[in-house]
């Protein structure tokens, strides 16, 4: 029982680390392609800023998304750890999947859908906290339009604010500043991002204290009154993978965003990660996991359509947007097998 226990422990913490590394090393696309296609960072630059200040988004800026996600989608009581290994399973088969054909996609749709797969094949879709669940979708289906309207209107006004600026001195100021929000659009991606490991292990750890206590008192103390928590080395665990995919990266993502969708230019890449970060840090700070994926996808495209509806590739946008729709049902049935094959092995 004892090697078998750590044995699931070590698994847990091992797959979690794998599912934010991916994680970091899709979305690092999402983080680089302004800044990089525009000339502002050179690569090996935009690897360093991007690491560094996801790491910092993730260790110093709490934890209300992984209490949203640890307690809000199920109760801790009523998951087993069959089901949160097959959500991962699920959720990263998928992620990988939809990287190997160079496709944006939503780790936190993937997850989502993983856990109600898994949790609706193993304890039967009444365990599953149905409200919270909408509000989150809510949430991940509204924060890309706001992107798109703001990336929209913020590139018409700086268009109005630089009109009198000779366009190589406009490009060149903001080239600068996009080093910024390349720093702050890291930052918000981390503590939002890195928190979705978190609730993972955090969950998995409660589950394990209430099946062998003297065993994990030697790494888990739960609070008094067995409240959802996250513990510091946990969130160093998460902070450190997402951190560590990032500094490999996700050109063939990058690509896709930086030039199929249109040709993006400083006063694109500027209002974009910009309004990616405020819509990124308002969610992270309310609680609420969001894809960064669509946020700054949707705010490209509406920065692009401020100069010319024309010049945006829509079909592109149309095919990024047919891959979010079918992930949250793709990795939720790929969970669901995985709970089948595993279920009594776990």
């Amino acid at each position: 029982m004892g090697s078998h226990f750590l044995i699931l422990i070590f698994s847990l913490i091992l797959i979690v680390a794998l599912f934010e590394f991916v994680n970091g090393f899709n979305d690092f696309a999402n983080m680089a392609v302004m800044p990089v296609i525009t000339g502002a960072i050179e690569p090996k630059e935009a690897i360093l800023i991007i690491s560094v200040f996801e790491f910092i988004g993730a260790w110093f800026l709490g934890t209300a998304v992984a209490q949203t996600l640890g307690k809000g989608i199920v109760n801790p009581h009523d998951i087993s750890i069959a089901m949160i290994f097959a959500a991962l399973l699920g959720t990263i088969t998928w992620d990988l999947g939809a990287w190997y054909f160079g496709m944006p996609f939503s780790a936190s749709h993937s997850l989502i859908g993983g856990f109600v797969g898994a949790i609706f094949i193993g304890a039967g879709p009444d365990k599953i906290q149905w409200r919270k669940v909408c509000e989150i979708l809510l949430i991940l289906i509204l924060t890309p339009g706001i992107g798109l309207i703001a990336g929209h209107y913020i590139t018409k006004w700086l268009s109005l604010l630089f009109r009198n600026f000779k366009p190589t001195k406009a490009n060149n100021l903001l080239k600068r500043i996009q080093i910024i929000t390349s720093a702050t659009l890291a930052m918000s991606y981390g503590s939002n991002d890195a928190q979705k490991g978190m609730s993972i292990i955090s969950l998995g750890l409660i589950i394990f204290y209430r099946l062998s206590p003297k065993i994990m008192e030697r790494v888990y103390h739960p609070l008094p009154d067995r409240a959802f928590y996250v513990p510091k080395w946990v969130i160093l665990i998460c902070s450190l993978s997402l951190a560590l995919g990032s500094s490999i990266g996700g050109w063939r993502i990058m690509k896709t965003l930086g030039t199929k969708l249109f040709r993006i230019r400083p006063i694109h890449g500027f209002s974009a990660q910009l309004w990616s970060t405020v819509i990124i840090s308002i969610s992270s700070a309310l609680g609420f996991p969001v894809s960064t994926t669509q946020i700054v996808s949707s705010t490209i495209l509406g920065a692009g359509s401020a100069q010319s509806i024309g010049r945006v590739r829509w079909v592109m946008g149309k095919q990024i947007f047919f891959t979010w729709i079918i992930t949250m049902p793709g990795s939720a049935i790929l969970s669901a097998l995985f709970f089948i094959l595993i279920k009594n092995w776990i």
